[in-house]
C-alpha cells in the first residue's frame, strides 16, 4: 500500500496565474507560504519558510481565480507530483508541485459576514488526525474559520487534466 497525500495551510505567495485550454479547461497555479517558528538555543525566534508550487484545475481553478489573491490564508489537501522539463537552453529541468484537489479559504472575507461557493459549501470537517482528540487545538477551530471548501470531482474512465497536460510538451514554468 502506497499514500501519496499533502495538506498545507499556509498563505498565497502571488495572486493565481489562470490558463484556459481546449474546451475552457482552467488551470490556476500559484506558491503558497508555509512558515514555522521556533526558539533556538540562544533565546532568539526563528521562522522558517517553505514555498510550495500550487496546480489547481477546472472549477478549482475558477474559484481560486475569484477568491484567492496574494496573503489569502489556505488549506490544501492534494498530492504531490514531480515532473521534468527542458528549458530553452536545453537544459533538463525538474519541478515539484501540489496537486490541489480541496481547497479551504480560512481568510474571512472583507466587507461580508458570509461567502457563497459556486462549487459546494460544507461546516464540516472530517479529515482523519484534525478533528480526533489528538489533533492541535488550533485545528479543531477550523470549522468556524472556512469560508469555502472547493472539492474537484473524480472523473473515472477519462485521462485527468494533469495528465492531458502533462502529456503536452512545454517550454516554461507556470510560475
Amino acid at each position: 500500500m502506497s499514500l501519496n497525500k499533502v495538506i498545507l495551510v499556509g498563505n498565497a505567495g502571488k495572486d493565481p496565474v489562470i490558463r484556459y485550454f481546449d474546451k475552457g479547461v482552467a488551470k490556476a497555479t500559484f506558491p503558497l507560504a508555509t512558515s514555522e517558528t521556533y526558539t533556538n538555543q540562544n533565546g532568539e525566534t526563528v521562522t522558517t519558510t517553505e514555498w510550495h508550487n500550487i496546480v489547481l484545475w477546472r472549477a478549482l481553478a475558477e474559484v481560486a481565480e475569484r477568491t484567492v489573491k496574494k496573503g489569502t490564508q489556505l488549506y490544501i489537501v492534494g498530492k504531490i507530483k514531480t515532473r521534468s522539463y527542458v528549458d530553452k537552453e536545453g537544459n533538463n529541468k525538474y519541478i515539484t508541485e501540489i496537486l490541489a484537489d480541496t481547497m479551504f479559504v480560512l481568510d474571512r472575507k472583507q466587507g461580508t459576514s458570509t461567502s457563497s461557493s459556486p462549487v459546494a459549501r460544507n461546516h464540516e470537517f472530517n479529515e482523519p488526525g484534525i478533528n480526533g482528540p489528538s489533533a492541535p487545538s488550533s485545528y479543531n477551530n477550523l470549522n468556524n474559520k472556512m469560508s469555502d471548501i472547493i472539492r474537484e470531482p473524480e472523473r473515472p474512465g477519462e485521462p485527468s487534466d494533469e495528465e492531458q497536460y502533462l502529456s503536452k510538451s512545454e517550454d516554461d514554468l507556470p510560475f
